[in-house]
């Protein structure tokens, strides 16, 4: 039988080796369909202009769903035309009421401004589109609340411009006859839920006016997308799934980094070191770029981003220095002129390599890639075949591979690629009734429009009446015989930040010139932006001198460091309450209210080429408390003993061992990233009086990851049970038990303790 890996393409056959699968996904021919009943000539005509003779028949199953009425979700795949199924019916309906409107929204800036492109482009006469975010001047915006009749805009516009005030906002209300979502999947855990309610708030403002808008929103493939839709928007929908589009052929390739300079033997009690996932990332980049490959290389976070370009360009300016210079970084946090300018690189071709974060996976259509590098585990599957799905537009072949980290779930991958090419799609986790997310927007709706107990169980579920009477014994909205009323002076959505944030995100200012070079997240500053952390800008390092957290602001100066920073936290929690537990023999296992209290108190600075580790410093930062959702689970001092375990050391290893590798793991159950969790494990917690390992969702409230941990333990635990026994370390290492974010240095971890415990705890699992 022939070796796979022998279709590699040129630019990965020097270090085949690191092919661990290959898969080829042929390429797929498309289904047309004819125009629908009722379908505009004049759009007809533009279209065809465009080369679009005909739509998929998934395009057209769509805008006969919503000709019908009925709200709709399209569940297909990249580059399968989502965007025009979306635009069919909402672009119809204008055209034959020059008075109708469309109100389409995207979890990115960048994503609305290429829509706002792509539909003038077409230019189509009547269609007056225009993006409404927090780049658009003052006078545009009052042209686009008189004129426009497609707006592009965002939730988070939407809830804090659009909704407050709808006396400037009455035409379009009024007249509102679509809502899009575009890239809903991304819509998960609290700023899911946020944009649930901002979604319900809309529509019922709507009603208010007088329309009844028809929601179509699209999606990435993901599991039960009826379902996910239908909570999202508050409303029963239609789903089609059946991709009919036609996609060129794909080599999917996971790939091991190679071994480290200076790499111990083989026959090594260890596994051989490896390289980064960054380091061999960016030598993917250059080679396909060296190749004359246009790639994107998606990686996880924002200095991640700016070294895989900056190696790029590095190993290109020895051998091809004119190619250097195509390559660049695109990442959040960039002022809207370097965006706009780096977009418009992509889309003409200037730009051949783009080291990027996830801002593109959602962000701008880019036709002709020929190659994608994943470097680590975006968070979910959907991410990952969305960013490969970036890849083979058109018909040539196109190659995208996912490149491991030494990580619990990238080990997990490698050892187990049906999880990435025979598993179903993860369920999106979203929980609009969240007190901490109903309450808000609750208060908000009533002070768009008085609210009754009907008009909440109507639009905000049968919780919502409940919600609204505390809300008027804390005071928060008044209640009189015509419904609820919010009396206060102050903004009902002043305090609500859709995407679970809390405070000023945090400037970062250059020292010598006071030139802004981009922002943080007030709640991840003090682990990102304290004294002495690493800052990395367009491939130049910066160290942070200052962050003040009152002012919100953080000072940093140019440095050439050879290092990263990576910040320590520690955490302590309590049990608030219970809500559902069950037994596995003499385990429990149970999900309810925990609070946590956490606090960055140093910092590991690594050298940037091989991990180690250079220093400790220590910091002082105000503790953070978080009542939150939390799944745990706890052992008797029976199950301990039986566990070979006596000493509270080993205790502690042990159990904070299967913690770290269960929070690695979480992802492949929940649509979450591992920062989007936390988990503490202690061998006495004083609340159970047991051996306790709680994993707990990140954001007030809960996001919903840590009910479905409850929902699926069994499985889940014992995946993290087979990670563990089968990584071939000793001891316990990154790509097992081993945590880049653990406050304790990853002390203590016992490895071998933890398979017992969890064969011990896992004995009586359904």
């Amino acid at each position: 039988m022939a070796d796979p890996r022998e279709g590699l393409p040129h630019a990965l056959r020097p270090h085949a080796s690191s092919a661990r699968v290959v898969r080829r996904l042929p390429a797929r021919t498309g289904r047309t369909a004819d125009w629908p009943s009722g379908t505009s000539a004049a759009l007809i005509e533009h279209l065809s202009s465009r080369g679009i003779s005909a739509p998929w028949e998934h395009q057209a199953l769509v805008a006969e769903a919503s000709a019908r009425g009925e709200h709709v979700v399209i569940s297909t795949g990249t580059a399968s035309g989502k965007s025009l199924a979306m635009w069919l019916p909402s672009l119809n309906a204008i055209l034959q009421d020059d008075r109708a409107v469309t109100v389409y929204l995207s979890p990115t800036k960048a994503l609305a401004h290429d829509q706002a492109t792509s539909l003038s482009d077409l230019a189509v006469p009547g269609i007056r589109a225009a993006t409404y975010d927090g780049d658009t001047p003052n006078d545009e915006r009052a042209w686009v609340r008189a004129h426009a009749n497609v707006i592009l805009t965002n939730p988070d516009l939407v809830h804090r411009s659009l909704l407050p005030r709808a006396t400037s906002w009455a035409r379009v209300l009024r007249h509102l006859d679509f809502i899009l979502i575009d890239e809903a999947h991304h819509y998960r855990g609290v700023f899911g839920s946020h944009v649930a309610m901002v979604i319900r708030r809309l529509r019922r403002l709507a009603a208010v006016h007088g329309s009844t808008p028809i929601v179509i929103c699209a999606s990435a493939t993901m599991a039960a997308p009826e379902a996910t839709a239908a909570r999202l928007i508050g409303s029963p929908v239609t789903a089609v799934t059946d991709d009919a589009s036609a996609h060129a052929a794909v080599t999917a390739v996971l790939w091991e980094p190679r071994e480290a300079m200076g790499a111990s033997p083989h026959d090594s009690a260890e596994p051989t070191p490896r390289r980064s996932a960054l380091v061999e990332t960016a030598d993917l980049l250059a080679d396909f770029v060296a190749d004359g490959q246009r790639t994107l290389a998606f990686v996880r976070s924002r200095r991640g981003a700016e070294v895989v370009a900056q190696r790029a360009r590095d190993a290109l300016h020895d051998v091809h220095p004119d190619l250097a210079s195509s390559i660049a970084t695109y990442r959040g946090g960039y002022l809207a002129e370097e965006r706009r300018a780096l977009e418009s690189g992509l889309r003409s071709g200037r730009l051949l390599g783009v080291s990027t974060t996830n801002a593109l996976e959602l962000g701008i259509d880019i036709s002709g890639l020929d190659a994608v590098v994943v470097a680590g585990w975006p968070g979910t599957r959907s991410s990952l075949w969305q960013q490969w799905g970036r890849a083979g537009r058109g018909d040539d072949e196109a190659t995208a591979v996912f490149v491991a980290r030494e990580d619990p779930l990238d080990r997990y991958v490698l050892e187990h690629p049906e999880v990435v090419f025979d598993e179903p799609i993860e369920a999106v986790v979203l929980d609009p009734a969240n007190p901490h997310v109903l309450g808000p927007h609750l208060a908000a709706a009533a002070a768009e429009h008085p609210l009754t107990d009907e008009d909440a169980r109507t639009w905000f579920g049968e919780t919502a009446p409940d919600r609204l009477a505390v809300l008027a014994e804390e005071g928060v909205l008044r209640r009189r015989r015509a419904g609820y009323y919010w009396t206060h002076k102050q903004s009902a959505t002043a305090g609500v930040d859709l995407r679970g944030e809390s405070g000023s995100p945090v400037r970062l200012v250059e020292e010598e010139t006071g030139r802004l070079l981009g922002t943080v997240e007030a709640s991840r500053a003090p682990a990102t932006a304290h004294a002495g952390a690493v800052y990395l800008h367009q491939g130049i390092s910066h160290v942070v001198t200052m962050l003040d957290l009152d002012e919100a602001v953080a000072l940093v100066r140019v440095d050439d460091v050879d290092y990263t920073t990576t910040a320590e936290e520690i955490a302590d929690y309590r049990i608030l309450s219970i809500d559902e537990t069950t037994t596995w023999g003499d385990t429990h296992l149970a999900l309810g209210e925990v609070e946590v209290t956490s606090q960055v108190v140093g910092f590991v600075r690594r050298r940037a080429t091989t991990g180690e580790v250079l220093g400790r410093e220590v910091l002082e930062m105000p503790e953070r408390t978080l009542r939150t959702r939390g799944v745990w689970w706890t052992a008797s001092d029976a199950q301990v003993a039986a566990a070979h375990l006596i000493d509270p050391i080993d205790i502690a290893g042990a159990a904070h061992a299967a913690e770290h590798a269960a929070i690695g793991l979480m992802p492949l159950i929940a649509t979450c990233d591992r920062w989007d969790i936390g988990g503490v494990s202690t061998p006495l917690h004083p609340d159970t009086q047991r051996c306790t390992v709680v994993v707990y969702d990140g954001h007030p409230g809960g996001a919903g990851f840590a009910d479905r941990g409850f929902e699926v333990a069994a499985r889940w635990w014992r995946a993290t049970r087979d990670l563990i026994n089968t990584c071939r370390c000793d001891s316990g290492c990154p790509a097992c038990v081993q945590s880049p974010k653990c406050g304790n240095g990853n002390e203590p971890l016992n490895k071998a303790g933890a398979v017992r415990l969890l064969d011990i705890i896992l004995e009586h699992a359904p």
